[in-house]
């Protein structure tokens, strides 16, 4: 038989988390066969990876991909560092379902995300109609979707601050039913945004009753990831119990120096409910610094007219020194990200626009440099960006990024956001991949190779459910990544965010060459992956 395929000469990883060993490895029809060293196959084309290692395609389990899908930037972001298949709609933040009467509230919602929206966004009314829509984008990488819970209550209620009527109820679960009968994976929250941050616990569990009835996921971006992680946490794994959803947390973290060192519990609150037989996992980026949206040093409450209303709060004088006050008390009820970063000196412009000369430098640094006050210098951004700023927290111990990314049940995810290639974003978005092989492994030692991929490709396959891919073995899915120990870096850095990571030689998708010599080759055989139970 003559493959369309050969990599000889290469030591494989399958994914498992077993030790590498020599071999090479075809393709044929998008599928993969494993020989031994040393065998002779007709193909045609063939790579010789003399010195090179052979895994599975990484798989990103926390993307925000699908919002500038079919990009050409956002590819890039994934398959430079190796990623063949990602899982969209994460944080709350969907494509779909829309209603064209909020369509303008939920395109601000999702300006982080990207800059520009598909014509044809207000016909993403089901799930059906948007993946449809999807399987006509061209994309050299694989695409698998949840439905968001902001984008879900905003197709209903808008930014309402309130529990939904028993009727707004079961439209979103009709909404949500029909998603998991046409393909999507499961829901996410980002209960730290609007209007998500408005639900409470019953109407999560109502929810999560549909998702659980297919199989699905419950991806979440818990309330808090600081001093209240515990409660978090808690109503996490409650609505888990409640419902039988599989659950995810989105990119465990702890903020705050107050805060450090509480990884050793919130694993072990997670440990506990796995022994009660939940089914819980979660994934993580390997940075020490977060980033979202400059809007959410606000309180949640200051958004029920949306982002344009909040807005006019910080043009308010008597409003704008409440919500400083607000934001001052360590008492305000929300995820406070401003003290979690310890102030203005913690927090990063990364991406302003509408106010260039903020970008790369910490709101601190630019007041003094103003000779204003700093919160007056958020204000004066805010407004100047109509609210659309991108920031950079840092917040996060390294005692707690190790902590977490050793546990059993974590696996890598790079929560990347990029706009456009001038975009400066979080170098995670081009880097996370690459960086947890040089952080982890080969810096710090923290576990093998072997193990480090496994985290990267089958135990995330196994727990978004991925079932051919995620291993080098004979039928599984041909996405291959073909990389250089000795070289892979990740370049992406505050400043330079977009920069593409060394040692990662060719990335394959479905059999064919994707990427190699740091360009993409044209070839676009991505693909959605409807969710099967």
């Amino acid at each position: 038989m003559k493959y369309d395929l050969f990599i000889k000469n290469t030591k494989i990883i399958d994914g498992s988390g077993t030790p590498a060993f020599a071999g090479g490895v075809a393709a044929k029809e998008g599928k993969l066969f494993v020989f031994p060293p040393n065998t002779v196959v007709d193909a045609e084309n063939v790579i010789d990876a003399k010195g090179r290692y052979t895994c599975p395609g990484f798989i990103d389990p926390h993307s925000h991909g699908d919002i500038p899908l079919g990009e050409e930037y956002a590819s890039l972001s994934k398959i430079s560092q190796g990623i063949t298949t990602h899982q969209g709609g994460m944080c709350g933040f969907s494509m779909f379902p829309v209603n064209p009467e909020y369509l303008n509230l939920l395109q601000e919602s999702l300006g982080l995300l990207s800059n520009t929206f598909p014509e044809e966004m207000s016909t993403f009314t089901s799930c059906e109609a948007y993946l449809n829509y999807t399987d006509t984008v061209r994309r050299p990488e694989n695409t698998q979707f949840l439905i968001g819970h902001v984008t879900l209550r905003v197709a209903v209620m808008g930014y309402a601050d309130r529990e939904p009527t028993k009727e707004e109820l079961e439209q979103m679960k009709a909404l949500l039913r029909e998603a998991m009968e046409h393909g999507a994976a499961g829901m996410s929250s980002g209960l730290v945004y609007v209007p998500s941050a408005y639900a409470n616990e019953d109407e999560l569990v109502e929810l999560c009753k549909i998702i659980a009835e297919y199989g699905g996921l419950y991806t979440t971006h818990m309330r808090n990831e600081a001093g209240d992680s515990f409660r978090s946490i808690q109503e996490a794994i409650s609505i888990a119990r409640k419902t039988g959803v599989r659950l995810i947390i989105s990119h465990h973290k702890i903020q705050g120096k107050a805060n450090w060192g509480m990884s050793k519990e919130t694993l072990k609150m997670i440990h506990d409910a796995i022994d009660e037989g939940i089914e819980v996992s979660c994934d993580q980026y390997p940075y020490t610094a977060s980033m979202t949206h400059l809007s959410v040093c606000t309180p949640p409450k200051y958004f029920t007219h949306g982002l344009s209303g909040m807005l006019e709060y910080l043009k308010d004088p008597v409003m704008k020194e409440k919500i400083k006050n607000e934001m001052n008390d360590p008492n305000t009820p929300y995820d406070n990200f401003y003290l979690h970063s310890g102030g203005w000196e913690g927090v990063f412009i990364s991406c302003s626009p509408g106010y260039p000369e903020a970008e790369g430098k910490r709101v601190a640094e630019l007041a003094k440099e103003k000779g204003q006050d700093p919160f007056e210098t958020f204000c004066d951004i805010m407004i100047a960006n109509n609210g659309v700023v991108t920031a950079i927290y840092f917040s996060m111990s390294e005692e707690d990024v190790f902590r977490i990314i050793q546990d059993d049940l974590v696996v890598v995810g790079t929560d990347g956001i990029i706009k456009s290639m001038d975009d400066k974003a979080h170098p995670r978005a081009f880097g996370t991949f690459p960086r947890a092989i040089k952080y982890f492994v080969k810096e710090n030692h923290l576990m093998t190779l072997e193990a480090m991929i496994r985290k990267m490709t089958s135990l995330t396959a196994e727990k978004i459910n991925l079932k051919t891919k995620g291993l080098v073995r004979d039928g599984y899915d041909a996405d291959l990544v073909i990389f250089d120990y000795e070289t892979i870096n990740d370049t992406a850095d505050y400043i330079h965010s977009n920069a593409l990571a060394d040692g990662i030689d060719y990335v394959i998708v479905a059999g064919e060459v994707v990427y190699h010599d740091k360009k993409m080759t044209g070839a676009k055989p991505g693909k959605t992956v409807r969710y099967q139970r």
